[in-house]
């Protein structure tokens, strides 16, 4: 039995942390996973600078309320529904998911937790293990699933290099030339075709 494991940003919707750095007019919030493969160094980056600009988490949300699903992700997840088992493995956090899952039909979703103090600061982030996609993927192989995964960043690569199959998606140049064992897509439909080869 095939399943299917598709990390979120970048692949099903625009990268959460970009889309609020354009918002709030901070450049350097819209570093990510594509330019920095260190996710805990990245993200302490990150808390620093929404503490030293006063940014909270409902400031956060508040973006995220108002964004959409990449242009034609929910029909390309409801159709791979159709015929797959489809988990999304994310290092998103489940404080920022909310409103996208919503628009996209409420898959299953992993991925993690922030902490937020009394003035609703966020001040810690909490993984739900560390290299979760990777050992998630091993584990539905110990299952006796086949599993494709898709994704699109550093932080995608161990997945992938788990998975029966790996598949990039709209990845940096640098990355696919960096990881070039797996298959480059840049569509939708060229994501289904590779899914449906494995398959």
């Amino acid at each position: 039995m095939l399943l299917v494991c598709l990390d979120l940003e970048g692949v099903l919707v625009p990268e959460i942390w970009i889309e609020f750095a354009k918002r709030v007019g901070i450049e350097a919030l819209k570093r990510t996973t594509r330019d920095e493969p260190d996710y805990d160094k990245l993200m302490r980056y990150r808390l620093e600078l929404l503490r030293h600009h006063g940014l909270r988490l409902s400031d956060i949300q508040q973006v995220i309320a108002a964004m959409k699903p990449l242009e034609g992700a929910a029909a390309f997840l409801d159709g791979l529904r159709a015929r797959h088992q489809v988990v999304i493995l994310s290092d998103t956090f489940y404080e920022f998911a909310g409103p996208l899952m919503r628009q996209l039909g409420r898959p299953t979703l992993l991925c993690h937790q922030l902490e937020a103090d009394e003035q609703g600061f966020v001040s810690n982030y909490r993984l739900r293990m560390p290299e979760q996609k990777g050992a998630a993927v091993r584990a539905f192989r110990g299952l006796n699933f086949r599993v494709v995964a898709a994704g699109d960043s550093y932080n995608d690569t161990e997945m992938l290099a788990a998975a029966d199959v790996g598949v990039l998606f709209r990845p940096p140049a640098a990355i696919a030339a960096r990881f070039s064992q797996f298959k480059v897509t840049q569509t939708y439909a060229e994501l289904e075709s590779a899914i449906a080869e494995a398959g």
